[in-house]
C-alpha cells in the first residue's frame, strides 16, 4: 500500500502517522522529542523516529513509505531544507530535510509547525473549499498561515503569516522580537494567562481559567478578555486589510474558550470593518492533529509535483 510518513514535530513531544493516498491514517506514533538532551539529541530522535515508520510501514504494508512530510518550530527555510532556527529546540541550520532525505531513501518536505498545520485546516479542516483564508493560532504566541488556492505562502524568506508581531499598542509592552505592543504581548494564551495570574493573585492561573472567570461575570476577567479581543481584533483588521480571506480560522489555546472568545471577536472585528469585507470566522477543526495530517499533505504534494515532473520529461 502506498503511503507518506507524516511527522510533527514539538518543543516537547513529536505526533508521526503513515497517511494512504486518500488521507487515511494508517498508523499513528508519539515520542517526546528529548529537548532537554541538546539539540544534536533532538535531530538525532528524529531521524530514528523517521526510520521506525518506515520500518513499520515495511512490516506491516510491504513497501516503504513513498515520500515524507515534516513539520517543525522556529524559522524554516523550506525551499533550502533548514530548520534555520528555534529557541526551544536550540538548533541553528539543520539540514533536516537532506538528512531525513538520506536516511529514509525518499525525498522529504520541510514546514513550518504553524503554516503547515494552517495548510491542513484550510485544505481538509475548516477552511475546506476556501480559495482564500487565514489560518491564526493563539498560543504561547500567535502565528498564522496565509492559505491561497489550497497552498500555504511562506514568503519570500520564511517569515510569512508572523501576524503576532504587528504592532497594535505603539510603545506598549516589549516584546523579544525587539519591537513594543505586539499583537501577541496582548492577544495570546500566554498573554492572557499572565495579565489573569496577576490580577488574581495565584501565579499558577491560566488563559482556560480567565475564559471561565468570564462566564461568571469576575469584572477582573472580562476587562483582561476584552483588552485581548480588542487587541486581536486590530490585528485582524490589519491583515483582512492586506490579504482579504475568504475565512478567518482560529486555533490554538486560547480558541478552545469557544463562543466566551468567539462571538465577542466576531463583534469586534465587524465593529472596526469599513470598506473591508469580513470573511467568516470560524474556529480551527483539527485540534492537534493539524500538524501532522498537514506535512502528511505537504509529502503527498511532494509526490504529485514529482510524478507530474516525470510524465512531462
Amino acid at each position: 500500500m502506498r503511503h507518506v510518513i507524516a511527522l510533527d514535530v514539538g518543543g516537547t513531544g513529536m505526533k508521526a502517522a503513515l497517511v494512504g493516498a486518500g488521507g487515511e491514517l494508517l498508523h499513528r506514533a508519539r515520542r517526546a522529542t528529548g529537548r532537554e538532551r541538546g539539540p544534536d539529541a533532538v535531530v538525532e530522535g528524529i531521524l530514528d523516529f523517521a526510520a521506525e515508520l518506515r520500518g513499520y510501514g515495511i512490516e506491516h504494508f510491504g513497501e516503504p513509505a513513498s515520500a515524507a512530510g515534516v513539520a517543525v518550530p522556529g524559522i524554516v527555510d523550506e525551499p533550502l531544507g533548514l530548520a534555520a532556527y528555534s529557541a526551544n529546540l536550540g538548533w541553528r541550520d539543520v539540514p533536516l530535510r537532506d538528512l531525513l532525505s538520506h536516511r529514509l531513501g525518499a525525498p522529504v518536505a520541510l514546514g513550518h509547525d504553524v503554516r503547515t498545520g494552517g495548510l491542513a485546516e484550510g485544505r481538509i479542516g475548516a477552511g475546506r473549499g476556501a480559495d482564500r483564508f487565514l489560518f491564526v493560532a493563539l498560543g504561547t504566541g500567535i502565528a498564522g498561515a496565509i492559505g491561497m488556492a489550497g497552498r500555504v505562502e511562506s514568503g519570500a524568506h520564511g517569515f510569512a503569516g508572523e501576524i503576532g508581531h504587528i504592532v497594535v499598542r505603539p510603545g506598549g509592552t516589549p516584546c523579544p522580537c525587539g519591537q513594543a505592543g505586539c499583537l501577541e504581548r496582548y492577544a495570546s494564551a500566554a498573554a492572557v494567562g499572565e495579565a489573569w495570574a496577576k490580577a488574581c493573585g495565584d501565579p499558577d492561573a491560566d488563559a482556560a481559567g480567565c475564559a471561565r472567570a468570564v462566564t461568571s461575570g469576575d469584572p477582573n476577567a472580562v476587562r483582561i478578555w476584552q483588552g485581548a479581543i480588542d487587541a486581536l481584533a486590530d490585528g485582524l483588521l490589519t491583515a483582512l486589510t492586506l490579504l482579504d480571506p475568504r475565512t478567518l480560522i482560529v486555533g490554538g489555546g486560547l480558541a478552545e474558550a469557544g463562543e466566551t472568545l468567539f462571538t465577542p471577536l466576531r463583534e469586534a472585528v465587524e465593529r472596526r470593518v469599513t470598506f473591508q469585507k469580513l470573511p467568516s470566522i470560524v474556529p480551527a477543526a483539527l485540534g492537534d492533529t493539524a500538524g501532522c495530517l498537514g506535512a502528511g499533505l505537504l509529502a503527498w504534494d511532494l509526490l504529485t509535483t514529482t510524478d507530474r515532473t516525470e510524465v512531462t520529461t
